[in-house]
């Protein structure tokens, strides 16, 4: 499959029957998907021989997992997967040991990426927490784009598409600092910014700031529901203002097929932040969202418990 082929992909099945994809987050609740890692205290206590032996095998191993969770994604029928941010750890050393590791292990990783498009699973990314674009610190910045560039080469080693397709996404970081986000976002290496999104979150960017930093900087935004509901503190997602930014948030994507959409339930509240088991409430507006990433966790079995009920109450529409 082409390039071409594989990114008009999403359109085509959008013709088939407009049923939104529902993406795995992952790992799988019952550990039939699970990755290996190792932290920087353990790494720093080893030789650089004992590094590089080290990571050539625990890469490799979560490589072959990564094999996996696509293989799952085709049993399951799901066509959206969120790749763990750390499924290579400590690439990005000072040393460069993992980061040779990996372009020594480039035609194994095409491999995998060629499978995702074979499949037509859509494969995507949410770097962790210590990505702040709007930090004050020279040093957080510096951290933060290194963080991204080793990110986006892990995606072009798999060989996907520098666009939204498979799309890295991050949070806005400090709050009041939009003029400092848009700023850096236009000097990113095209590498990342192709790949750019931003979600809305509970505390420093609402979902109409971080959409003010979207259509300034020219990067998508993905709309995540359950973080609108509890910055606003609204009590229900068929408030008005879910529908207005779900809509306002599409026409940040060029391509309005590849939008991606997050959606979470309080565990005990509606507007509690901490993500419950299953999902038993969606705004009614998601019928129309392409993907949508199922942020619970019971993992699959959320996904297969909205597959019970809402997927089956949008088909009767």
């Amino acid at each position: 499959m082409t390039a071409i082929q594989f990114q008009n992909l999403p359109n085509l099945q959008r013709l088939k029957g407009f049923l939104p994809e529902l993406g795995l987050v992952c790992i799988t609740f019952d550990k039939q998907v699970r990755f290996r890692t190792m932290t920087r205290t353990r790494y720093l206590q080893l030789t650089p021989e004992q590094r590089q032996s080290a990571l050539r095998e625990l890469y490799q191993s979560n490589l072959q997992r990564l094999d996996g969770g696509l293989s799952f994604c085709q049993e399951n029928k799901l066509r959206l997967y969120r790749m763990p941010s750390s499924l290579f750890p400590l690439s990005d050393m000072e040393d460069e040991i993992g980061a040779n590791i990996l372009e020594e292990m480039s035609a194994d990783l095409a491999k995998i990426g060629q499978r995702s498009q074979a499949l037509g699973i859509r494969i995507v990314l949410h770097p962790d927490q210590f990505v702040v674009l709007s930090s004050d610190s020279p040093q957080v910045l510096q951290s933060s784009i290194k963080i991204l560039e080793r990110q986006a080469r892990t995606f072009d080693l798999l060989g996907l598409p520098r666009s939204p397709w498979s799309l890295m996404n991050i949070h806005g970081g400090k709050s009041q600092r939009p003029e400092q986000l848009v700023k850096v976002i236009s000097q990113l290496p095209e590498a990342i910014k192709s790949r750019l999104t931003f979600e809305n979150d509970e505390y420093a960017y609402s979902a109409s700031e971080i959409l003010a930093v979207c259509q300034q900087a020219g990067v998508p935004m993905v709309f995540d529901a359950h973080h609108h509901i509890c910055h606003e503190n609204l009590d229900s997602y068929d408030d008005p203002s879910v529908a207005e930014m779900f809509y306002a948030a599409r026409e940040t994507w060029e391509n309005p097929d590849w939008q991606l959409v997050h959606i979470s339930n309080g565990e005990t509240a509606f507007n509690d932040r901490k993500h419950s088991d299953l999902i038993s409430a969606m705004p009614s507006v998601y019928y129309e969202a392409p993907w949508i990433e199922v942020e619970a966790k019971r993992k699959e079995e959320a996904i297969a418990h909205l597959r019970s009920w809402w997927l089956i109450e949008n088909n009767h529409k």
